[in-house]
């Protein structure tokens, strides 16, 4: 028999679990060929030649149709065969090679708690079942996991495919009135325990809680007299597989997330299919000056903790502190003292059971407490479940930078009247100094944020607050639903060899996951009625992306660069466009969202910048036509675009942060004996490539901030290519912000990274070119800053060996585009050139950790990323979103 008989005539082998699959010789080749690169011998050709051999053994071993070889007797076949074909060198490291996935996978099992691996397991490496054991995966009364990765996807896939069938059009009519008995339904919400399990949708089974949002999602398009059947007629069509071909669409939405191409926000996995049931990431809510009212909101924020959000206030409605209160003839405690009641509340709420929530403390520019605000944080010990920013709109910003006086009035909370008058100046020095002394607070431009805001007509109001991170601007009692494509999977190889970006997957992913996340607003179970009742009238969604920093190592294009933000600009220009396009036909098919006619898209307007501020010559898409169908059908989102923290996400797609650079190449991971080093793995496979990884390489690069910079054993064309955030001049940081809020509609969350020795004027300068490029906000991290460090990617060896330059590309864009003579002036003050320190830079960060810088997961040490602290270990995020 030929080679092709053999492998017929074996047919199918035995798994470890004892499923039985088709035998693929392919595999056995594979194995061959990576012990012969692990022994400097790659050959493909030797690799095939051996596996022939393997597979005649496996034949004259008796091992036939009937009688299928274990996994276990291949691998003891190629040992012997290696060794009797004299390739004894080669049967060692394949010993090797065994030895060690035989102890990944006992460490994967330890990690589950489990005995064999599903097929997941099996794909995702140890770093990502980790974060998937510590924050994902459903544990039981004794916090023991109960459910396996793919179990875990696979309840999140059954629930948004859940969104889709009830539009199907067999039960569904956009056109509505027609009414139903929603009494009827309702009565299944009391006895959700006799519908666990007991429907399916093809191969899928709905638990009670899927059951429990089919109800509630079918009551919801009833009371819009958009349902065709009663629920009840509705469950015989289940039962008779009317609808098993949703079964395709719940799989789709599984391998978009298990092939880690997409992941929704942090509580979508945490939450879908199971009893608390609220997806979203991100919520607002007000805080109007009274008593009533504060302790409602105080309330309602409690239960966004309790199910997973975090919540953003504006606290500018309040009185200042010492203002009389004419019920009492008292005096107001201010707004800070309330925040402080929002932080309590946070302390002892965990979010889901699982991490203490997180909030956004906002205070705009003319509030008469606003410079207690400011530097209420440079402390230790206050507001420790907070990110705190400083509301600006025009009036300061004209005092600001067009006036050498800076006069601004601050005003009453009350009836706007003027309580005293203070400097512009002065004040944004002293939001500068404070975020340069400790990070915080940061700034929100709501003058940028409403500029577009083709929401606000029909809201009656300007937007006031954003989420947590400051990525998402929400009006009171509105959430959002957050997801991120993974970038550095869309890279395909041409034909000549080389690299590039697979556009049109790109589109495919945008309009698939587009629909997920609007699905999500509908089988979504929010903690407040008013939620529900504000996220429904807009239905909001986020589509981000992470992986950038990834996509641009593997096309080997600099991240700081023109060609780096030309394709940047043109990524998102392209997210935004399908997104919303794919939000037309949804509106074709499921309805316009319920405000949409009250608001500013019947009259042609839309909330993307690039549009109205960018040529049109340089658009990449039709935007006149996009717009022409908007007018004419609707949309279904309000805004559909986002860039949120993927602190968690990322590590579990397994690709870099959201659309910063990577926050370092290399960093050490404290071990209790000798010294262990993480790499990035594209940086280390390029390494490999030209002969340069070694353990010497590494801790040289450990040392130097995790950059590779003015490491002379390393080639310049490298350097350019593998740059990191302390590589990055500020000002390059702030262009790759403004390359993307052109065209996304809501904002982004991004860290400008600054050294420690960057002045208070620098952090100045930062604001003023932010707000000149029209970015919605601006977060400065400079190194050191906080009272407890927690960047700690380097050994106490580590020194800085090389200066950052801003690009040319950015010092161009000043030159040609600002013109107010202020700005510039600081502007261009803060990029010179300074000259380089004569001894290198000494690390800052102590050796000694404070218990508060560690993990409160895993007590490992935490980086701080897109404006959140993350732990490089389990995956813990301050934010909630990702």
């Amino acid at each position: 028999m030929d080679n092709s008989q053999i492998e017929n005539s074996i047919g199918e082998i035995r798994k470890r679990n004892g499923t039985i699959v088709s035998f693929n010789k392919d595999k056995i080749s594979n194995a061959i060929f990576k012990a012969l690169a692990a022994a400097s011998k790659e050959d493909r050709g030797l690799a095939d030649e051996l596996t022939g051999y393997v597979v005649e053994r496996l034949v004259e071993h008796g091992f036939s149709e009937s009688r299928q070889p274990s996994v276990e007797d291949i691998q003891d076949l190629v040992e012997s065969t290696l060794i009797e074909k004299g390739y004894s060198e080669i049967a060692k490291a394949f010993i090797l090679y065994r030895h060690e996935r035989r102890k990944l996978r006992d460490e994967k099992m330890k990690v589950l708690n489990a005995k064999l691996l599903d097929p997941v397991a099996k794909n995702f490496d140890l770093n990502c079942l980790r974060v998937l054991a510590s924050r994902y995966l459903m544990r039981n009364n004794k916090s023991e996991i109960i459910e396996s990765p793919s179990q875990m996807f696979e309840r999140v896939a059954v629930l948004v495919g859940l969104g889709d069938m009830l539009y199907d059009t067999a039960i569904f009519s956009n056109e509505g009135n027609i009414k139903q008995d929603i009494e009827e339904a309702r009565e299944y919400l009391e006895k959700l325990d006799n519908f666990n399990y007991k429907f399916k949708i093809g191969e899928f089974y709905l638990n009670k809680w899927h059951f429990r949002a089919l109800v509630n999602h079918y009551i919801s398009l009833a009371e819009a007299e958009k349902m065709k059947v009663g629920f009840k007629e509705l469950l015989v069509m289940i039962a008779a597989k009317q609808f098993d071909s949703y079964s395709e669409k719940i799989s789709e939405y599984f391998d978009l997330m298990t092939q880690q191409d997409f992941l929704p926000n942090s509580p979508t996995m945490m939450n879908a299919g199971g009893r608390l049931g609220q997806l979203s990431a991100c919520f607002v809510l007000d805080m109007p000056d009274d008593m009533e009212k504060i302790m409602k909101s105080t309330s309602d924020a409690a239960l966004i903790f309790k199910s997973g959000g975090g919540v953003g206030i504006n606290y500018s409605d309040l009185r200042q502190e010492g203002d009389i209160v004419a019920s009492t003839s008292g005096v107001a405690s201010g707004p800070v003292s309330f925040m402080n009641i929002i932080n309590t509340v946070t302390e002892v709420v965990k979010q889901g059971g699982k991490r203490r929530g997180a909030n956004m403390g906002i205070i705009e520019a003319w509030h008469p407490d606003v410079e207690k605000f400011i530097t209420n944080k440079t402390e230790p010990g206050i507001l420790e479940n907070f990110n705190v920013s400083v509301g600006i709109w025009e009036d300061f910003w004209d005092a600001l930078v067009n006036t050498k006086e800076g006069k601004f009035m601050l005003r009453s909370p009350k009836d706007k009247s003027p309580i005293r008058e203070i400097n512009a100046h002065q004040l944004i020095d002293l939001i500068a100094l404070s975020a340069w002394k400790s990070a915080e607070p940061g700034l929100i431009f709501f003058d940028q944020i409403n500029k577009y805001n083709v929401f606000a007509k029909a809201r009656e109001g300007p937007l006031r607050a954003t989420n947590p991170c400051g990525e998402q601007s929400l009006y009171p009692y509105e959430s959002c639903n957050l997801g991120s494509i993974n970038l550095a999977n869309l890279v395909k190889r041409k034909a000549d060899g080389e690299y590039e970006f697979d556009w049109q997957r790109y589109e495919e992913m945008i309009r698939k996951t587009t629909k997920f996340l609007d699905n999500i607003i509908d089988v979504n179970l929010y903690p407040v009625k008013e939620i529900d009742t504000a996220s429904k009238d807009s239905r909001r969604i986020g589509l981000g992306v992470m992986g950038v920093a990834d996509l641009l190592y593997k096309l080997q294009i600099p991240y700081n660069s023109e060609e780096g933000y030309d394709l940047q600009c043109k990524i998102a220009e392209a997210l935004t466009y399908y997104s919303m396009e794919e939000s037309v036909a949804l509106a074709k098919s499921r309805g316009k969202f319920p405000l949409c006619s009250k608001t500013e898209y019947p009259e042609g307007k839309i909330p993307i910048a690039g549009y109205y501020e960018k040529p049109k010559d340089t658009h990449y898409f039709e935007w006149d036509a996009l717009i022409d169908k908007i007018k004419k059908y609707g949309i279904r989102n309000v805004l559909t675009t986002t860039v949120a923290p993927t602190g968690t996400l990322s590590m579990l797609a397994d690709c870099s942060n959201g659309m910063e650079p990577t926050f370092a190449l290399v960093f050490e991971k404290r071990v209790t004996v000798g010294r262990f080093f993480y790499t990035n793995k594209i940086f280390e496979q390029v390494l490999k490539d030209n002969g340069l990884y070694s353990e010497e390489i590494l801790e040289k690069i450990g040392d130097n901030y995790g950059s590779i910079q003015g490491i002379p054993e390393i080639p310049e064309w490298m350097q350019k290519i593998f740059v990191t955030a302390m590589d990055i001049h500020w000002a390059d940081h702030l262009m790759a912000q403004a390359v993307w809020q052109e065209w996304i509609g809501n904002a982004i969350a991004k860290t400008i990274n600054m050294p420690y020795d960057v002045s208070v004027d620098d952090v100045k300068a930062s604001y003023l070119l932010a707000h000149e490029m029209g970015l919605k906000g601006i977060t400065v991290y400079r190194d050191g800053s906080r009272h407890k460090q927690v960047l700690h990617m380097t050994s106490k060896n580590a020194k800085k060996t090389f200066e950052v330059i801003p690009s040319s590309y950015i010092t161009d864009y000043v030159s040609q585009h600002i013109s107010n003579s202020y700005i510039k002036t600081h502007v261009d003050n803060a990029l010179k050139f300074k000259p380089p320190e004569e001894t290198p830079i000494e690390n800052t960060v102590v050796e000694e950790v404070d218990e508060d810088t560690l993990c409160p997961t895993c007590k490992n040490n935490l980086v701080f990323v897109e404006g959140c602290s993350l732990c490089i270990e389990c995956g813990y995020s301050g934010c909630t979103s990702g």
